[in-house]
């Protein structure tokens, strides 16, 4: 449940159509639901922080992910989970028909994205390599899900420096920043040296044996030059999709 669908609740009783009773029984949900012997979905997270409980795919069997999609559909009227297979989509897929899967990002969405509150507002969200689009598109999409519209700038890494400074404009518009970025990682740091907003940088486990599988790129940009950054976990789309969403939203 999240504060629109309470506030609707407490409208309802306040003009007696819904009962007490009825209002309580809703309410039980809270704090968490179990389901089965596997999950305990998280029903109050949406009102404790204003994003609703995500479902993380790997470790999880198709048919659990599955089920936990399905209720929290059924209370909220949308789901999103991360890092999914095909496998795992298939699964969700039979159990709820409308379910979508984005086979770059790994993400699978049912329902519609929130709608943006303030259209102007925005996040660049920018890649080194087209390789880095898997996490790059996770952020965006995150990002989009959430009610904040993302601006894609993919494949304007340092090898070719011309191809992030031809998107300059867009790029200094925007309210915050995600770059991500494998190798060495050191797009984070032209980035910030080029923007007075934020910049959420996003180490990738792309690249060749000595960057270690992301610890290159992620202690470049724990160790950048430029201020105004800050380091999420390697190929951590979705935390700095979380993490900038915030930003521009308090803001």
């Amino acid at each position: 449940m999240d504060s629109k669908r309470l506030a609707e609740l407490l409208a309802q009783v306040q003009s007696g159509e819904a009962s007490i009773e009825d209002a309580l029984t809703r309410l039980r949900q809270l704090p968490f639901e179990e389901l089965g012997d596997h999950a305990r979905l998280d029903t109050h997270r949406s009102l404790r922080t204003g994003a609703a409980e995500v479902v993380y795919c790997p470790g999880k069997r198709p048919e659990q992910i599955a089920a936990i999609m399905k209720r929290l559909v059924e209370i909220s009227g949308r789901a999103l989970a991360t890092r999914a297979t095909q496998i795992q989509f298939d699964a969700v897929l039979q159990d709820i028909p409308g379910a979508v899967f984005n086979d770059i990002a790994g993400l699978i969405m049912v329902g519609e994205p929130s709608a943006p509150e303030n259209p102007d507002v925005f996040v660049a969200v920018l890649t080194a390599g087209t390789a880095d689009m898997p996490v790059g598109e996770e952020a965006a999409l995150v990002l989009e899900w959430m009610g904040t519209r993302a601006e894609r700038l993919y494949d304007v890494g340092v090898a070719g420096l011309h191809r992030l400074l031809a998107n300059i404009e867009i790029i200094q518009k925007a309210n915050a920043l995600i770059v991500v970025a494998g190798m060495e990682g050191a797009l984070a740091s032209v980035a910030a040296g080029l923007v007075s907003r934020p910049v959420v940088a996003v180490p990738t486990s792309v690249g060749y044996g000595a960057s270690l599988g992301g610890f290159a790129p992620l202690l470049t940009m724990l160790n950048s030059c430029a201020g105004g950054i800050a380091v999420v976990n390697i190929d951590n789309g979705f935390g700095a999709a979380q993490f900038a969403h915030r930003i521009v939203n308090c803001a």
